[in-house]
């Protein structure tokens, strides 16, 4: 049975204050460095940046090798004393964080220490590297480390922020060192919507592109009026309703416990700015508004529920349904036009913020529209998601132009 030590560190400078963390998996046995893990995650805490370097270090080792023996060493009291329950967990934001550190590996298997600083070097290296990379607007790069790195191979790719699951299993792969294979890490208010993910390889195989991927996480807006009663709702400029302004707080309080959005983007209706403006109040940054990110136009069918535009325009209702290529009545807008939208913007988006994590703040087609587009599936599938207010997603881009898919309509923030 293999035999890692992780150790992990985090920094925010200003607590809170632009924050990142550092990881590093080390062979118990002969002291080799296997794997690096580090990332600028914006504004954060000193605790959420240790607990998110924890997590990172974790993920590093289980994909290099599921069943290992873990023993952690972390300069952090609080984490080491909680992750070995010996303190309770109080702060609301540590919560999901610590949830998170324990789902890595059974807990039998990782056991705790606490170090001084000066023995935690190379991880408070990795972290402060990841603040400098931050500061200067890019996220950290595994050729830009300092921090003291040995392996077996030289050829090995080192692991790389939150690509970590995939990239150290194409490090093992590429490296030859045997532990384990390469393996894969519409538009209504709802009417007729019926842990570590895959990383889809590149065409030239898993050494093409293992760089810091460009991460949206899309959040759809709360709940308006019109959402409880299932009505289009397009260009309208509905705000949130008191339930709506809940659920936008607690998608608030999660992305700040995340500690990993570096920008806020929205579409300009007011429902997506409320939305924004609470998870930035959170966590002290900015939003920048983007009108392709806007809803469908629904034309005329505008506010009315799925049974009333069935009833009202049944002929035009049942074309719509057959072709993406068809508008809503009243010269609305077709689900190709909001697709080629979509994709401009996010094109646009990909070139302003390369290999950053940013929060998009949008609506139900629009979500959709990205996800499919990085599925490569038919537009029709826009019918087959399922997509709650106040819901996150995320899909992540390449720059070899790939996507992966790595969450979809987690509401797990809403039931806490």
């Amino acid at each position: 049975m293999p035999r890692f030590v992780v150790e992990a560190d985090g920094g925010s400078r200003g607590n809170p204050g632009p924050a990142g963390y550092g990881a590093v998996v080390i062979d118990a046995a002969g002291g080799e460095t296997l794997a690096e893990a580090a990332e600028y995650i914006g504004v954060a805490t000193n605790n959420v940046a240790e607990y998110k370097g924890l997590i990172a270090g974790l993920k590093a080792a289980y994909a290099l090798a599921p069943d290992a023996d873990v023993h952690v060493r972390m300069d952090s009291k609080l984490v080491v004393e909680q992750m070995s329950g010996r303190w309770k967990i109080k702060h609301p934001d540590m919560k999901p964080l610590a949830a998170q550190a324990a789902r890595v590996f059974p807990a039998a298997q990782v056991t705790y220490e606490w170090i001084p600083r000066e023995k935690n070097k190379h991880a408070d290296r990795l972290a402060n590297e990841a603040m400098d990379a931050g500061k200067q607007g890019r996220q950290w790069e595994p050729s830009r480390s300092t921090a003291e790195f040995t392996t077996r191979d030289d050829t090995a790719a080192r692991v790389v922020g939150d690509a970590t699951a995939g990239a150290a299993k194409a490090r093992a792969a590429l490296s030859g060192g045997g532990r384990g294979d390469a393996g894969l890490l519409p538009g209504t208010e709802n009417a007729g919507e019926s842990g570590p993910t895959a990383e889809k390889p590149a065409s030239q195989g898993w050494g093409a592109d293992l760089g810091t991927p460009t991460t949206f996480v899309l959040l759809r807006h709360g709940e308006t009026a019109l959402t409880p009663e299932k009505r289009f709702s397009g260009s309208g400029d509905h705000e949130l309703s008191p339930a709506g302004l809940r659920q936008a707080e607690a998608a608030a309080a999660s992305l700040a416990a995340r500690g990993t959005i570096q920008e806020i983007v929205s579409s300009p209706l007011k429902r997506c700015r409320q939305t924004a403006e609470a998870v930035a109040a959170r966590l002290g940054l900015d939003v920048r508004i983007e009108d392709g990110l806007r809803e469908t136009d629904f034309g005329a069918w505008e506010g009315l529920t799925f049974g009333e535009v069935q009833e009202r325009y049944g002929d035009d209702l049942t074309a719509w349904l057959a072709s993406a290529k068809v508008a809503p009545t009243g010269g609305g807008e077709s689900f190709a036009t909001v697709a080629r939208r979509v994709a401009a913007t996010r094109d646009t988006m990909l070139t302003q913020s390369g290999g950053r994590t940013v929060l998009v703040v949008t609506h139900v087609t629009p979500i959709k529209t990205l996800v499919r587009l990085a599925l490569g599936a038919p537009p029709e599938s826009v019918f087959r998601m399922e997509l709650s207010a106040a819901s996150l997603s995320a899909v992540a881009y390449y720059a070899d132009g790939n996507a992966s898919l790595r969450l979809l309509n987690d509401t797990s923030h809403l039931r806490a």
